[in-house]
């Protein structure tokens, strides 16, 4: 099993990547009308129209029909419309092919006048690959693809004064490259094998994409919300960006989710209770009904005082978000969590100690407990 912090070490490195699809001067990016059916196709997929996303797909692939871009946008709507894509998910296959086929046509061109876009997308393609194999624990498949990925990377670097999309990338260099050793001591000497950052720059690189990029700004938003929730641990601005994030994409009901867990550690209850019930209709991701479940176990705890529909709530969640492995852990650490607090409150000591030790093992972010 891969570790939890390697894992979200790659992950934000993955997502880097495959998000950094920049305005650039190039054959696709060049035409207004190509440009235009990117950014709604994109917008569709992010906010969960898929039905949409494939009629503007359509229109797209017919000016292009062999350009990596097809492939790659074909790639990301297979990603979000069975997210969470597990490698035992039938689609995983048809994924990794467009995937693949990206990096090959992409590294295929030998016109420098489309160096760049042809860059972009052969490093979208590997991104999105990362994340997938990331998630799904396939370290034989992450180290070939990181490593033969690293020299793709430092090119990209000749072009960040393209555009203001590029402000994710340097701005996710320039934070990680110093939070990360701070936050897991053990990787200072890694670290110290690659230029310095600056934290501050980048969190105001991060901001500059999530106001002023075009593709990338649902993704600056989310990073942004992860940053401050996980790492600076400043709920207040966590709670600003995840509420952007939903506004932007309102039929994304995995970024709401997003948007529930904050507004329940800054103990808003009536807020997150009212888009719970809003949401609970028609949201028809089995994944996002699990977490739900564990929401409405911390309501009815800490709202309600109702332990014990609480305890019913915990392990119907645990349960049922199992079927998604290290896709649901964190929330699973929630329930945890909370048995642990309905046992201590019982008296049930030992009981307390086992379900707090089990949560402590799925949780990466300890401090997120809901135990205030």
């Amino acid at each position: 099993m891969m570790s939890g912090r390697i894992k979200i070490f790659l992950k934000c490195i993955g997502l880097s990547l495959f998000l950094s699809t920049s305005l650039v001067n190039a054959q696709v990016l060049q035409d207004t009308n190509s440009l235009y059916l990117i950014r709604k196709d994109i917008d569709y997929i992010y906010n969960l129209q898929f039905n949409n996303a494939r009629e503007v797909y359509k229109e797209f692939s017919k000016l292009y029909p062999e350009h990596p871009f097809v492939f790659l946008l074909r790639g990301i709507q297979t990603y979000w419309e069975n997210y969470p894509l597990l490698n035992t998910t039938p689609a995983h296959v048809s994924f990794e092919e467009d995937m693949r086929r990206c990096i090959r046509l992409s590294e295929e061109n030998n016109n420098p006048v489309y160096e760049e876009e042809y860059l972009l997308a052969n490093l979208c393609a590997r991104g999105m690959l990362l994340v997938f194999y990331v998630d799904n624990d396939l370290i034989i498949k992450v180290t070939p693809l990181a490593a033969s990925t690293y020299k793709y990377i430092r090119h990209s670097f000749d072009f960040t004064s393209v555009c203001t999309d590029l402000y994710y990338f340097t701005g996710i260099y320039n934070y990680y490259r110093e939070a990360y050793p701070r936050e897991y001591p053990v990787y200072k000497s890694l670290a110290i094998l690659f230029p310095g950052g600056d934290l501050e720059m980048g969190l105001k690189e991060l901001h500059t994409a999530a106001l002023n990029s075009v593709v990338l700004k649902g993704e600056s938003y989310f990073l942004l919300t992860w940053i401050y929730l996980n790492y600076e641990r400043n709920y207040p601005t966590a709670l600003y960006y995840c509420k952007s994030l939903h506004e932007l994409y309102p039929g994304n009901v995995l970024y709401l989710a997003v948007y529930l867990k904050n507004l329940l550690l800054m103990k808003q209850y009536d807020e997150a209770e009212k888009l719970i019930i809003a949401s609970t209709e028609g949201a028809g991701n089995r994944y996002f009904q699990e977490q739900l479940s564990i929401f409405n176990g911390i309501l009815q705890e800490k709202k309600y005082l109702d332990n014990n529909l609480a305890q019913q709530y915990y392990k119907k969640g645990i349960s049922d978000i199992s079927f998604f492995g290290g896709y649901g852990n964190e929330y699973a650490a929630y329930a945890y969590y909370g048995l642990s607090r309905i046992s201590e409150a019982r008296g049930e000591k030992h009981i307390c100690k086992i379900y707090r030790k089990e949560a402590m093992k799925l949780a990466e972010f300890k401090r997120i407990n809901f135990d205030e």
